[in-house]
């Protein structure tokens, strides 16, 4: 028999030379860990990481959480820029079997309702076996709204965020079925989507 929700396993990275090193605060993992307990009705084990902007760092880090940790769900933040130490889209990258390039032209559609210097960012979203690996803004503030998506944007009309997207893309690779408070985030799945059982 099914349970009611599934169990979530998600990898929440915060890439920061500064903030690894102790010299300030990350803000990056309590926004995730925040936005997505609030977010999900699914029972959630979450497995954090604050590394360096370091390529093969980061890279080894996603390896880890998908092939050792067996997230469902990996989130980043940070390092999506343009200056010399922003890496995480390559290093993303290079772990992934497949792009799915339609989580960042999403992400920067939304922060160009508010600067127009969003075109510099650089966001990916990859599929490695049955994870989906997603890069988020460094700002909580803004990692909230990618996610959430605008209720009204300043220019007056609603903009969907990314998350509504997630549940049915990793029911798509087989992973878990995600439950969403509608008040956070609707999921949006199709009318012929069935939850399936998960190998035990």
């Amino acid at each position: 028999m099914t349970n009611e929700f599934d169990t979530v396993r998600i990898g929440i990275v915060s890439t920061s030379d500064r903030a690894s090193a102790g010299v300030y605060e990350d803000k990056g993992l309590p926004a995730l860990r925040d936005w997505l307990t609030r977010a999900l009705k699914n029972p959630l084990v979450f497995e954090p990481r604050l590394i360096p902007d370091d390529q093969a760092t980061i890279s080894a880090t996603l390896i880890e959480l998908v092939d050792q940790a067996r997230c469902d769900l990996v989130l980043t933040t940070g390092g999506t820029g343009p200056a010399l130490r922003d890496v995480t889209p390559e290093a993303t990258l290079a772990v992934a079997h497949k792009e799915m390039p339609g989580f960042g032209e999403q992400m920067r559609q939304i922060s160009l309702n508010f600067v127009p210097t969003a075109i510099l960012s650089r966001q990916v979203a990859v599929i490695r076996h049955a994870c989906l690996i997603i890069n988020l803004p460094g700002q909580p503030k803004s990692i909230e709204e990618t996610l959430g998506g605008l209720t009204m944007s300043p220019k007056g009309h609603p903009v969907p965020g990314i998350f509504a997207a997630v549940p049915y893309c990793i029911d798509l690779i087989g992973g878990p079925w995600l439950e969403t408070h509608d008040d956070v985030c609707k999921a949006f799945r199709p009318k012929t989507a069935v939850r399936k059982p998960r190998p035990t």
